[in-house]
């Protein structure tokens, strides 16, 4: 069975994140180890909070170029899926550089407030493994005030005042802006997913 690293990026989201596989069945380790995470089959990037403060928490743990370098399946959550970025406007911060893309403030309205915060449907925009079983417009529960406009290695979008994606990918790394270990039956076979082997 396949093994399962989990960064510590300091989020408050762990807790559900290892509960998430729990009931899925599989352990998760919980690490800022160089080695455990350069060995592990599968590893998650989570976070919630500012890019700077996350990219600081990676910096000194020394795991910047570490992440860059991993070859096994990576899935970004949240935060994590725009620290894969160039950068973010939030405090013009630099970011691992893994997915070209910055990550721009959500355009706010009346009927659309700033974080957007709640269940949103997702639309498929690739047939990507990681999307596997997810009927389209399935709802994902989204906590965010950031997001990578859709672009080249945008897999599913989602919308607020504007579209924006809900999921991208590039080589290696995956990533869901959503947090699929709070979107109930939707999130927990994206997991599923991405801890199978043909990913």
């Amino acid at each position: 069975m396949s093994t399962i690293a989990i960064i510590d990026s300091g989020g408050a989201n762990i807790a559900s994140l290892l509960f998430a596989f729990e009931r899925l069945g599989r352990n998760a380790d919980l690490t800022t180890d160089a080695a455990v995470i350069k060995a592990a089959d599968r590893v998650l990037l989570p976070g919630v909070g500012a890019a700077k403060d996350a990219m600081d928490r990676l910096a000194d743990a020394k795991l910047i170029d570490v992440i860059r370098e991993l070859s096994q399946p990576v899935l970004g959550i949240c935060l994590g899926m725009q620290l894969l970025l160039e950068g973010s406007e939030e405090e013009n911060v630099e970011c691992l550089g893994i997915v070209p893309g910055i990550a721009a403030r959500l355009a706010s309205t009346s009927d659309c407030p700033v974080p957007n915060m709640g269940w949103c449907a997702t639309r498929k925009t690739s047939d990507h493994s990681l999307l596997q079983d997810i009927p389209d417009d399935s709802h994902f529960y989204y906590l965010h005030s950031y997001a990578l406009p859709v672009c080249d290695f945008t897999l599913a979008t989602a919308e607020h005042a504007e579209p924006f994606s809900a999921v991208i990918g590039r080589n290696n790394f995956v990533a869901a802006q959503f947090h699929p270990e709070r979107s109930s039956t939707a999130g927990a076979q994206l997991l599923r997913n991405f801890l199978d082997e043909s990913l």
